[in-house]
């Protein structure tokens, strides 16, 4: 059974609780690599200067604490195969479903199962759906 490296338990420790689980319960069946979990606003306009990022810092779920946001990557990592991470985003969302755990994902923003309408591909991205049904995606 696959189980987290030490730097993703720790990345994966500053995130909400339901990420925990969801994130624990996905390595269990696919070995993954936690890349982000809290992100300092310093590190968050870093991110954003380079265009890996849509979010200034305050604007995405990753700066808070407990993160309500996590990054994770199938391993091995292959950036370029969209399939996979379809496939990846597509398992983690029914993970989280059998969960209880209302997640957002970064390759379909809106929700909508229809990726070709997503203008900022973040595949590694999921975010707690809030409570309150918030408008629009934190955007990473």
């Amino acid at each position: 059974m696959p189980e987290l490296d030490e730097l993703s338990a720790q990345r994966l420790a500053t995130c909400h609780e339901d990420l925990q689980r969801l994130v624990r319960e996905v390595a269990r069946h696919i070995p993954v690599r936690v890349t982000c979990g809290y992100r300092s606003p310093e590190e968050q306009e870093r991110l954003f200067r380079l265009g890996k990022t849509k979010a200034r810092p305050g604007q995405s779920k990753h700066n808070v604490l407990p993160a309500r946001a996590v990054d994770i990557v199938p391993l091995p990592v292959d950036w370029e195969a969209l399939p996979r991470w379809y496939y990846f985003g597509g398992f983690v969302k029914g993970v989280a479903a059998a969960l209880g755990i209302a997640v957002r994902w970064g390759g379909d923003w809106d929700g909508d199962h229809d990726p070709s309408n997503t203008r900022f591909f973040d595949g590694p991205h999921f975010e707690l759906i809030d409570d309150d049904h918030q408008s629009g995606p934190a955007r990473g």
